[in-house]
């Protein structure tokens, strides 16, 4: 007879990151779940045992802010692209926003086409939000059936066709309906009207500038937005989530709202907290996004926001796409894709700006993995180390360092404004459900993963 297969395991780091705290213990996993957390002295003797040594260890990191773009656009990236990078920068679960593949994930039927596309791909976990547009309002209850995770629309134009944007009388329409859900709807907060008055002005500027994209969509457009959107959620009762939060302009009234009792709940991204207006050269694309990056000072006040849990979670917002899109070489921040590609460096990038301003492991792990998984309705299953969770966790070195190459990127078209910097903290081995997904540079096992339904 053959050797009797060791189903336990046992994980073993001098940091353990738990919600309570970081601590030297042992995480005991039994099949794909968590069934303890103990001190080394406590350690079943027949486990087998995964040494980490002087590596972290975290809980799978969730970003519910990702563009896979497939079906429909896999040129730009795609389920195995998307999730292996994902896999590689310490994430175990992606949610796919539902604008940039097509159809646009605003129908129950176009949310089978994604889940068919999915089929065998995804090395990681992944869900769904579903899409608010001008005219699906009646599709907005079948989508919560069907099983997608809340709701994303534009209150601006969004970049491509097939997904509309929606006007204040239009959300009017869809909000008691996304109210009877009790899903949350994730807003793109910018309004066009301040935007398309700062363009037109703008008409015959340097557009190789990135102060001039800065100066086209200001910051007015982005609080003018929020405080909407804020009225809406006192009238309606529904669940709102602010993503991308650029500008800190609006953090004393979103503090506000939420003292209030409002359900409110923020995000933002690595970019934001990571990049400065000051420091983007002319004909930089590919730092352009939207909302744009702002100045020092605002980042500086984005990073008291998070510090203040005024914004709650740190998400990609990984829009990757054909580097022709980005219009490199004649550098026009007008024309070019405004998106940035990070799932692979994410980690590093905010472990880098977090612990030069004293920020901790614990506070990075309630920043990327237990807030966005309590947004996508998984925060009892991921994000956490604790008894009954998947056992997803990340061995990551805190001291180590790394320059971002191309190889370390992993998506389907890899370039990023993150590319000859030099970072630190290495994710060296992520688990999925138990499994290793990524071990030292090298992706190991099968495309295992799955959807996590409403």
């Amino acid at each position: 007879m053959g050797a009797k297969r060791v189903m336990v395991r046992v994980f073993v780091s001098r940091r353990v990151v738990t919600p309570e705290g970081v601590r030297a213990g042992a995480v005991v996993v039994d099949g794909e779940k968590i069934r303890a957390v103990v001190s080394l002295n406590e350690m079943p003797r027949d486990a087998e045992v995964h040494d980490c040594g002087e590596a972290a260890l975290l809980p799978g990191l969730v970003d519910s802010h990702v563009h896979i773009n497939e079906p429909g656009r896999t040129e730009w990236e795609g389920f195995a692209t998307a999730t292996r990078a994902a896999a590689a920068g310490g994430y175990s679960m992606l949610v796919d926003m539902p604008l940039n593949c097509l159809p646009g994930t605003n129908s129950a039927a176009a949310l089978e086409a994604k889940r068919r596309a999915a089929s065998g791909q995804c090395r990681v976990d992944w869900a769904a939000w579903g899409g608010v547009v001008h005219d699906n309002q009646g599709d907005i209850e079948g989508l919560a059936a069907a099983g997608v995770r809340g709701f994303k629309c534009f209150l601006v134009h969004p970049g491509v066709d097939g997904f509309t944007m929606v006007s204040e009388q239009q959300l009017r329409a869809a909000l008691p309906r996304v109210a009877r859900t009790g899903l949350p709807l994730l807003v793109h907060a910018e309004l066009p009207g301040l935007i398309d008055t700062a363009t037109e002005r703008l008409a015959g500027a340097d557009w190789r500038r990135y102060g001039t994209y800065l100066e086209s969509r200001p910051d007015d457009a982005e609080l003018a937005a929020i405080r909407m959107m804020l009225a809406l959620c006192r009238e309606f009762s529904f669940r709102l989530h602010i993503v991308h939060l650029a500008t800190a302009r609006a953090l004393e009234e979103l503090r506000a709202a939420r003292a209030d009792g409002l359900a409110v709940s923020v995000e933002t991204c690595p970019h934001y907290l990571h990049l400065e207006a000051e420091t983007i050269a002319d004909g930089a694309t590919l730092c352009k996004c939207a909302p744009p990056v702002r100045g020092q000072k605002n980042r500086e006040k984005l990073w008291q926001g998070l510090g203040e849990g005024v914004i709650d979670m740190v998400v990609t917002d990984h829009s990757p796409c054909p580097p022709a899109m980005k219009r490199l070489e004649e550098g026009n921040f007008q024309t070019a894709w405004g998106g940035i590609a990070s799932l692979s460096v994410a980690l590093a990038v905010v472990w880098t700006e977090a612990e030069r301003r004293g920020f901790g492991l614990k506070d990075v792990a309630r920043w990327m993995a237990e807030g966005p998984a309590k947004l996508a309705g998984c925060g009892a299953r991921k994000g956490k180390i604790a008894a009954g969770y998947d056992a997803d966790l990340v061995v990551f070195d805190p001291e180590g360092e790394f320059t971002v190459t191309k190889g370390r990127l992993h998506h389907r078209h890899r370039v990023s404004p993150y590319l000859g910097e030099k970072l630190r903290g290495v994710v060296k081995a992520t688990y999925l459900r138990g499994a290793p997904v990524f071990e030292e540079g090298r992706f190991q096992g099968e495309a295992a993963g799955r959807e996590m339904r409403g």
